[in-house]
């Protein structure tokens, strides 16, 4: 089975790099599925959990990462993911997810009912996002 190259990188570096068959990321304009021999493409990404299935023969093994938007660029059999962060399933600390999401969304209560705008509700709304995007990842294979 023909496959393509998978590549997630961020500030820190390259998070992952392996061979797929299948591909799902949101895009802004919505929901993109890659296969093999996909036609050259940049879009950006939301805030949302990417699903790689693994080129594996044996068996059907998926792999999720959560990212916190970016570019996804497909040429020549490769997918490069370039995010400011993304994390891999297994490397999401969920008490620090939980802490997070918690933090948010009291921002977003005091900057509400306060009216504060010493607090970016944009801002709040984005860490609110990413926090549960982080925990979705990290409960699909708890």
């Amino acid at each position: 089975m023909s496959s393509f190259v998978v590549n997630i990188v961020t500030p820190s570096g390259i998070i992952y790099d392996h061979e797929a068959k299948f591909l799902v990321a949101n895009t802004t304009n919505g929901s993109l599925g890659v296969l093999p021999n996909h036609a050259p493409l940049i879009a950006p990404l939301q805030i949302d959990a990417v699903r790689i299935d693994l080129n594996n023969n044996d068996h059907d093994q998926s792999e999720w990462i959560a990212v916190n938007g970016g570019i996804i660029e497909i040429r020549d059999n490769v997918v490069t993911i370039l995010a400011n962060s993304a994390e891999t399933e297994g490397n999401i600390d969920i008490a620090r997810a939980e802490m997070a999401k918690q933090r948010a969304k009291e921002k977003i209560a005091m900057a509400k009912e306060h009216k504060d705008e010493s607090i970016d509700m944009d801002r709040a709304e984005v860490a609110l996002h990413r926090a549960i995007n982080r925990l979705n990842v990290a409960n699909k294979h708890k």
